[in-house]
């Protein structure tokens, strides 16, 4: 092996807010590719597959979580019922974070932004933003 020195970049880096929003956007558009697809594919083939079939999906998808039932083998049911709840919300989730960093790039490649305080003020907001916007994306569903 030879002795060429070995990158120094991590043991000059701090771990930054502009890090996290990066890591996160990327594992957001994955969560979306992999996930979202399967449950679309679903979806698709449940309203293809008619009445039944779609009754079925949203039976499963949109469980009313206070009616599962916890004895027996209908445990394991409600079980992937929450489990598919958590999915659903977490698709949401990634698909605000996606937009609000996909935003924040947006404005970057513009070539606004780079200052240091305000970098660190949108990688810090842009997590937040979509937090709030997935709070109120289920508020609106689930009590409009």
């Amino acid at each position: 092996m030879s002795n060429r020195p070995l990158s120094p970049h991590l043991s000059i880096w701090k771990w930054g807010p502009a890090m996290l929003v990066s890591i996160l956007h990327r594992v957001s558009g994955d969560g979306m590719a992999v996930a979202g697809l399967a449950v679309l594919l679903w979806w698709l083939g449940a309203l293809a597959s008619g009445p039944e079939a779609y009754a079925t999906f949203q039976g499963w998808m949109w469980a009313d979580l206070s009616a599962l039932t916890w004895s027996g083998a209908e445990i394991f049911y409600s079980i992937i019922k929450i489990i598919l709840k958590i999915v659903v919300i977490g698709l949401s989730w990634a698909f605000f974070n996606h937009l609000c960093s996909g935003l924040r790039h947006f404005v970057l490649d513009l070539g606004a932004g780079y200052e240091l305080g305000a970098n660190k003020m949108w990688s810090i907001a842009s997590p937040i933003i979509a937090i709030l916007l997935t709070a109120g994306f289920w508020a609106a569903i689930l009590y409009l």
